[in-house]
């Protein structure tokens, strides 16, 4: 076994070692299961999310008034919806839109979060002072709230929502992050690295950020879930994705006054597929946070 790695870590190493193998990925399928299962579950989702143009049989916004309502059947898999649009084909385009907020959001808070912790926790004094008063003062507003408003002043839409959840993601990923790095900077090696003359740049990159990946990842594995949420939501509330674009927050939006009607379909499969999506990221979060913890 390599130097300090951890027994839960030799089906990884094993595999990095020989290569990837279909042996190899059973294994590893073997040793966590569940954790298999997330990964899939979500990969089928991306996979369905990218290739939606080849997979879907109909256009997402084909209207057909006179099919409206269909029950599943050989042309229409899932039904149709009240404007006769094929609702198979407007949740796989809405994996994109619902996928990619979500995908946004994670990533403004992680470029912005990760940065402004390195930088307190490495220099301390005012740079801490002053980043840890902005991270309470963005802990004071909720992100739906700031959403909302940049909805209000920006317009309906993608991109005004997740920066705003980006924003209000960002303090998070900041204050978790700065506490492990502040316990990096004080272990003996990157006081030895300083001795040495190196940069402080290069100190931080190269040796204090490659130890808090395994809980950046973790913590990005939870908001990823969170996101996803919350973009469906903010379209849930038109304030997000506009139709005709197909989004599953939206279109749990649209189908809700047709469920006493006796048609849930709209709304029933886009909101099933939301909960299968952040159930996969939570549980995977979950096992991240748990090989963190170990790690730590």
């Amino acid at each position: 076994m390599a130097d300090g790695a951890l027994p839960g870590d030799a089906p990884v190493i094993e595999v990095a070692q020989r290569g990837v193998s279909l042996r190899a990925l059973a294994r590893l399928a073997r040793r966590d299961p569940i954790a298999t299962a997330c990964v899939g579950l979500l990969a089928l989702v991306a996979l369905a999310a990218l290739f939606a143009p080849l997979l879907a049989p109909y256009a997402p916004d084909h209207v057909e008034l006179s099919s409206a309502y269909l029950g599943p059947s050989s042309g229409h898999l899932l039904g149709t919806d009240a404007s006769g649009r094929d609702i198979l084909s407007r949740l796989l385009f809405g994996a994109r839109t619902s996928l990619l907020g979500a995908l946004g959001v994670v990533a403004i808070s992680a470029v912005a979060g990760v940065a402004l912790a390195l930088v307190a926790a490495w220099f301390g004094g005012f740079a801490d002072t002053t980043v840890s008063a902005g991270i309470d003062v963005l802990f004071s507003v909720p992100g739906l709230l700031l959403a909302i408003i940049a909805a209000a002043v920006f317009g309906a839409g993608l991109a005004a929502p997740v920066i705003a959840f980006g924003i209000a993601y960002t303090p998070i990923m900041a204050r978790l992050v700065r506490g492990a790095a502040q316990r990096e900077r004080e272990l003996p090696h990157i006081a030895a690295s300083t001795v040495l003359g190196l940069s402080s740049w290069r100190i931080v990159l190269r040796h204090v950020l490659p130890n808090l990946w395994p809980l950046i990842l973790a913590q990005l594995t939870i908001e990823l879930g969170y996101a996803t949420i919350d973009i469906a939501a903010i379209s849930f509330l038109g304030l997000g994705v506009q139709p005709p674009t197909a989004d599953w927050g939206l279109m749990v939006a649209q189908g809700r006054p047709a469920i006493l009607a006796g048609h849930p379909a709209e709304a029933i499969y886009p909101g099933l597929a939301l909960v299968l999506v952040v159930l996969s990221v939570m549980v995977l979060a979950r096992r991240l946070g748990d090989r963190s913890g170990q790690r730590s």
